[in-house]
């Protein structure tokens, strides 16, 4: 594979605005594993003043130089404290083995964010929301159902990954879980997990149109940084299909959700399955002409002032 790189020492996928200022923290979640992160500010933020803060989750196998980092700018540009970060066992974040993934964990880290800018002086911690895109949508959802100091949450092209690992027969199920049984006991001999398949591909690689449209963000100039390799160690995907991030979705109410999907992405209806599923007061954005990676770094379709307004109203 031939990945087309940007000239950009750092990886950052957009440029910093003069208006912001960003900061690269560091702190723990509850398992001890220490996340990395960018915290973004306003350039005129006034330090004795209290603000509105969101933490912000990347789509999954992204980092926070790419969507999270564009949407926490853009919302710092708006008056808000807005922290980026990476995933446990993913980026620039602790944790081992590398690239695993897990559905409590991902959840957690959302709620670690909340302790991060819930204990900063200049944060209000009454108001302080969550945004997750794709992947981390759901887990942004499953957050904030149970961790009650999220006062409002927003998706962009949402996917749910337990929804997405239970998909088939039961038959096909029990297939892949044989199959990853026996990667267990390879993992196990080997001392090192194996990594599943990537999640993209570029578009002389693949007939598939998702993989084709993912592979066109992540494997060219656009979207491009090596520590996004589209792959997760292959035994991830048993707790996804044993566990579920939504089923307690209607429990979020009274607080508001904002949905946002692409018109024509193909995994709207994730967000139209979350939308049926939600207690008001909710929300389902579409968003004209865009598809699933619009949502992640075109600045011309997603909705900012829309999820200004949605989190000036909730907080």
């Amino acid at each position: 594979m031939v990945i087309k790189e940007k000239n950009n020492m750092d990886n950052y996928i957009f440029k910093l605005s003069p208006l912001v200022s960003r900061k690269t923290v560091r702190f723990n979640n509850r398992y001890g594993i220490e996340l990395a992160a960018d915290l973004y500010t306003p350039k005129d933020m006034d330090n004795a003043s209290q603000y509105s803060a969101l933490v912000i989750g990347p789509p999954y196998s992204g980092v926070k130089e790419q969507g999270p980092g564009i949407y926490a700018q853009e919302m710092a540009k708006r008056g808000y404290v807005a922290l980026a970060f990476d995933p446990s066992f993913n980026g620039f974040s602790g944790g081992t083995p590398r690239h695993a993934s897990s559905p409590d964990i991902f959840v957690e880290d959302f709620s670690a964010g909340v302790d991060y800018l819930g204990t900063r002086h200049f944060v209000d911690r009454n108001r302080i929301g969550a945004i997750g895109i794709c992947g981390s949508g759901s887990f942004a959802l499953s957050a904030t159902a149970v961790d009650m100091r999220i006062k409002a949450v927003a998706t962009a092209s949402m996917v749910d990954i337990s929804g997405a690992a239970q998909q088939g027969t039961k038959e096909e199920r029990q297939a892949r879980l044989t199959k990853l049984a026996e990667q267990r006991y390879v993992d196990f001999e080997n001392d090192q997990p194996a990594l599943g398949n990537r999640g993209a591909a570029l578009a002389d690689e693949t007939d598939d149109p998702v993989f084709r449209e993912f592979g066109d963000f992540y494997f060219t100039s656009r979207g491009f940084h090596p520590n996004s390799i589209t792959q997760f160690t292959a035994t991830s995907d048993i707790a996804f299909m044993n566990f579920t991030l939504l089923d307690k979705i209607n429990e979020i109410s009274p607080r508001p959700i904002m949905l946002v999907a692409g018109e024509n992405a193909f995994s709207k209806f994730f967000s139209d399955n979350a939308y049926a599923a939600a207690a008001e007061p909710k929300e389902l954005v579409l968003v004209p002409n865009a598809n699933h990676i619009d949502l992640y770094d075109d600045i011309t379709k997603i909705p900012f002032d829309k999820l200004q307004v949605f989190f000036d109203d909730a907080m």
